[in-house]
């Protein structure tokens, strides 16, 4: 720290520092959700098209690790879930994709019969201010009759799959959000 440093303007935050919300959220940031203090780890943008996007976030609480996915465009629906196997979902997931170029119409994970909400093609990226962050690809979320839960199944390339599991939440889930620093 140099002598003149301490002299120098301060940034200001981008959000009202006595009136944190949701859409403030950045890396380092910390909330309250289901009992346990998650910190904000990594930052993904979705670009849908159309100019559509949604936020996701990776974060961790003590030895858990979770995705918080926002989509402000849909009411600020949120949910928060967490990676599994593609398998988990359905054994032959992967193959029917591939071969019939569209996924099953419904899947059963842990007793719960999940059903195809959407098919999104879209791009992904963890450094939005690089343009050559942009991967493209596919998702297909599920959700169950109640639309509490839900379950999305991701296609990378020809053959790289990812799935995940969670549920939807309210913004009244997520308490004490406090700034943080990276």
């Amino acid at each position: 720290m140099g002598l003149f440093d301490k002299f120098k303007k301060k940034e200001k935050p981008h959000y009202d520092p006595s009136d944190i919300k949701i859409k403030d959220l950045r890396v380092g940031f910390m909330f309250d959700y289901d009992l346990s203090t998650w910190q904000i780890k990594e930052e993904y943008e979705y670009d849908w098209g159309d100019n559509y996007f949604t936020r996701e976030y990776k974060i961790e609480a003590a030895d858990d690790v979770a995705y918080l996915h926002i989509d402000y465009n849909d009411e600020g629906s949120m949910s928060v879930s967490r990676k599994l196997k593609v398998r988990a979902l359905g054994e032959d997931i992967p193959e029917e994709i591939v071969k019939n170029k569209r996924p099953p119409k419904k899947i059963d994970y842990k007793g719960t019969t999940y059903y195809l909400d959407k098919e999104s093609p879209g791009y992904f990226s963890d450094d939005p201010e690089d343009d050559d962050s942009w991967v493209e690809f596919m998702s297909w979320d599920y959700y169950d009759s109640e639309e509490k839960l839900v379950a999305s199944v991701e296609q990378w390339g020809e053959r790289e799959f990812e799935a995940s599991q969670g549920k939807v939440i309210k913004d009244y889930e997520i308490t004490n959000i406090l700034p943080g620093t990276v």
